[in-house]
């Protein structure tokens, strides 16, 4: 393995304030509630003091959300365009402070946060903004309308990104938005609001509250919110539903995956071993649609693993800031107990466990890239959403066992098929219950391709034109 000097971005291009309120009404406001600190996860360090929005904040936000709803949704498509088209600018010229600052609060590389997470940010605002005086030609109506308010809360694996998901589409369809990010990640979202003042947003039309649990239940328990928006855990997506059962709120719910990524044995093993990198350890395993399962043809599963090792070997563990690094910090302390439990239960359950030899930090939080094998179906690993940088190992004889094992699962979102034969592509991919199929690569995402789930990984979606429906009255 070759030696790298350290080759770390610059922090200076960041200005993070010791303490922030609320975004209200196109203003910065004092919460009623609590502070609470965010911090770096590589270093442990006090990045700043965060306000904790109370109901009385949420039901400022959604009013001030309301009372711009009828400005906002009466103008122009076209005009609500030049607003989207402008953040979405202000976004590219701001992208390397915006990578570094989503990298010291979430423990992502930079590499990840410069090269995929803001280019990607950028360009759902662009394609958005394309479909604001376009909507009629969407398919849902010659004149579809919009709905009102819309409530979002967002996780904290990709904190940019997911606000982009929610926020351009909402608003190109003429709505208004409350949106509270994760408690762990909320300084790019208030630097987002930051750059709603700068394209001089009108104001409600974005309000940003930050806090925890309560937070957003309170935000998607307010009456007038119109529609709700969550990415996040299944658990709390279960709460969701059924909080707004009967409450006419629409809603759509992107939840957890436990993704299978199958390997036949006529796939290019050294693309698809690139593709496994990719689908697992990308993000620190920190993704929904992450292929956390991996099915591999017995035939080859030797030589598979074999070059798969060889590949981690060379992963370079440390610093998020460092452009060399291939693997950052654990999101939070609460995030490592549960991929540590997990593991620890893998074990336990009598299947192997591998990692490369690296040695990790002595503050914040960190674990490494790690293999299970001989994993059954019933392994906890093997069943439970780790969300973790950890890959669990099963093989399959014949595509029929390869599509039944794939499906063996609660979850639903995305699935990998790596085979050189189009025809095999096209039918694993029918009967696979995932609402993305990827063939022979993964985790590609496009702004122009709907994205959601099945079964517990939630309903609706998100992107492309398909996005737009959640936001309009059809």
């Amino acid at each position: 393995m070759f030696e790298y000097a350290p080759a770390p971005e610059s922090r200076d291009v960041v200005d993070i304030q010791p303490s922030y309120g609320l975004f209200i009404d196109g203003e910065f406001a004092d919460g009623t509630g609590k502070s609470f600190k965010t911090i770096n996860p590589a270093s442990e360090e006090v990045l700043a003091e965060v306000a904790t929005a109370s109901e009385e904040d949420v039901d400022r936000a959604v009013q001030a959300a309301r009372k711009a709803f009828g400005t906002w949704s009466a103008m122009p498509g076209s005009e609500r365009a030049k607003y989207l088209f402008r953040i979405a600018r202000i976004i590219q010229e701001r992208s390397r402070e915006l990578a570094v600052l989503e990298s010291l609060d979430n423990g992502k590389p930079i590499r990840e946060s410069r090269d995929v997470d803001l280019p990607l940010v950028a360009a759902h605002f662009f394609y958005y903004a394309g479909w604001a005086d376009k909507l009629g030609y969407a398919g849902y109506g010659a004149n579809p309308r919009p709905l009102g308010v819309a409530g979002q809360v967002i996780p904290w694996n990709f904190p940019l990104l997911m606000l982009a998901w929610k926020i351009a589409p909402a608003l190109a369809c003429g709505n208004t938005v409350v949106l509270k990010p994760a408690e762990t990640t909320p300084l790019t979202a208030l630097l987002f609001a930051e750059i709603c003042r700068q394209a001089d947003l009108p104001p409600g039309v974005v309000n940003i509250v930050t806090g925890a649990g309560e937070t957003g239940a309170a935000l998607v328990n307010h009456p007038d919110v119109n529609k709700v928006a969550f990415t996040g855990s299944t658990e709390v997506g279960r709460q969701i539903a059924r909080s707004v059962a009967g409450s006419g709120k629409k809603v759509t719910l992107e939840l957890g995956g436990k993704a299978a990524n199958i390997v036949f044995e006529d796939a290019a093993l050294d693309q698809a071993v690139e593709g496994i990198v990719n689908g697992i350890f990308f993000n620190q395993g920190h993704v929904c649609c992450a292929g956390s399962r991996l099915l591999v043809q017995e035939s080859i599963a030797t030589e598979l693993l074999d070059s798969l090792k060889r590949r981690l070997g060379t992963l370079r563990l440390g610093d998020p800031l460092d452009k060399n690094t291939d693997i950052g910090a654990i999101n939070s302390a609460a995030q490592l107990a549960k991929i540590r439990e997990l593991s620890d239960a893998g074990e336990l359950e009598g299947a192997d466990r591998w990692s490369p030899a690296c040695s990790l930090p002595d503050k914040g939080f960190w674990f490494p890239p790690t293999i299970f094998t001989g994993v059954a179906q019933s392994h906890r690993i093997a069943r439970e959403e780790v969300f973790g940088p950890v890959l669990s190992v099963l093989t399959f004889r014949t595509p029929a066992e390869a599509v039944e094992k794939a499906n063996n699962t609660p979850f639903g979102l995305s699935a990998g098929v790596w085979t050189e034969k189009g025809s095999r592509i096209l039918w694993v991919a029918s009967k696979l219950r995932a609402g993305v199929v990827w063939a022979n690569t993964f985790n590609k995402f496009d702004p122009t391709s709907p994205f959601g789930g099945y079964k517990e990984s939630g309903y609706g979606r998100e992107g492309g034109r398909h996005g737009l429906e959640a936001y309009l009255d059809v």
